[in-house]
């Protein structure tokens, strides 16, 4: 627990205060910090209780108690990984199908951040105490690409182009049935589902978020087809959600098809390409990264069922 007690200084235009708070506070606190604090009501904006979304403008007092979260420290591991790029800002990872990202409920040991951990390299704080160099995820069962930031300044400006839509992130997947039209868009917002918590569903809600998916069709099968999708926004289980919603769910998906618990079948969903503007030289770059060979798999089998 931290006292703050602070006049915001000249602007160039009303800023959110758990925005301006972010920025003011970088380094000694989190985010997630901030917007706890904020949450639960320890901070005071010219005496009164500040929500995330008030405006805070030149000579505005911002006073009260910071929470500094506690977590169990992290303990690196000697996991092997995948290194496709690195340099004294960033790491270009391409992930497994079946390693999750960070450490959660049920998942203590055996993570992304672990191996990243265990490299020993410089990694950022911007995300937080749990998840150092964390930029951006992927879902556990989902193989491919992520960037990852080795410090503070690196982490933001990436974080900004995801905001911005500039951060281009392009997959391939594998989906049931015969797409119909040769590419698609799907705009549609999503939110929780409202019957089981840890699904995404197409809503109409007014916390839903707005998501938007592009596809194109690579190659048809008899009962299968795979599609280039790309995202321009990046909500939880995004394009398992849009392309079940358009009645062809990614194959092996357990939580949005047909996909059986326990079984062998891989996700068909790989991050298979990225772009984005490096954040020392300022130059685009773009990786990417071969099928993995369970996903080549995938695909040979149903071309023999052609």
């Amino acid at each position: 627990m931290a006292s703050l007690d602070q006049v915001v200084p000249a602007l160039r235009e009303p800023t959110r205060i758990d925005v301006f708070l972010a920025r003011a506070l970088v380094g000694k606190f989190s985010r997630q910090e901030v917007k706890r604090s904020l949450d639960e009501g320890r901070i005071l904006l010219n005496a009164r209780p500040a929500k995330p979304r008030l405006l805070v403008k030149e000579g505005d007092r911002i006073t009260g108690e910071m929470i500094s979260q506690k977590h169990s420290p992290l303990l690196a591991e000697s996991i092997p990984l995948s290194v496709v790029y690195e340099d004294e800002c960033l790491l270009v990872i391409d992930k497994p199908a079946g390693m999750v990202v960070h450490p959660g409920a049920g998942n203590k040991k055996g993570t992304l951040v672990h191996a990243l951990l265990g490299r020993d390299s410089a990694l950022s704080t911007a995300g937080g105490a749990e998840r150092p160099g964390i930029v951006h995820r992927l879902d556990k069962d989902t193989s491919g690409l992520m960037v990852v930031a080795k410090d503070n300044v690196s982490h933001r400006f990436l974080q900004a182009q995801f905001a911005s839509r500039t951060f281009s992130k392009t997959y391939t997947a594998l989906v049931k049935g015969r797409v119909e039209f040769e590419e698609g868009r799907i705009s549609k917002s999503i939110g929780r589902d409202p019957k089981v918590r840890r699904k995404r569903a197409v809503s109409s809600d007014a916390s839903a978020k707005e998501a938007e998916t592009r596809y194109r069709v690579l190659e048809r099968f008899s009962h299968a087809t795979l599609l280039e999708v790309k995202i321009l926004t990046g909500r939880t289980h995004q394009i398992r959600v849009h392309l079940a919603c358009l009645g062809y769910p990614v194959v092996g998906d357990v939580l949005y098809g047909s996909g059986k618990p326990g079984s062998s079948v891989r996700l068909g969903l790989h991050a298979s390409k990225i772009g984005f503007t490096h954040p020392k030289t300022g130059e685009s770059v773009e990786f990417e990264s071969k099928l993995p060979d369970d996903f080549e798999a995938l695909i040979r089998g149903q071309r023999l069922v052609n």
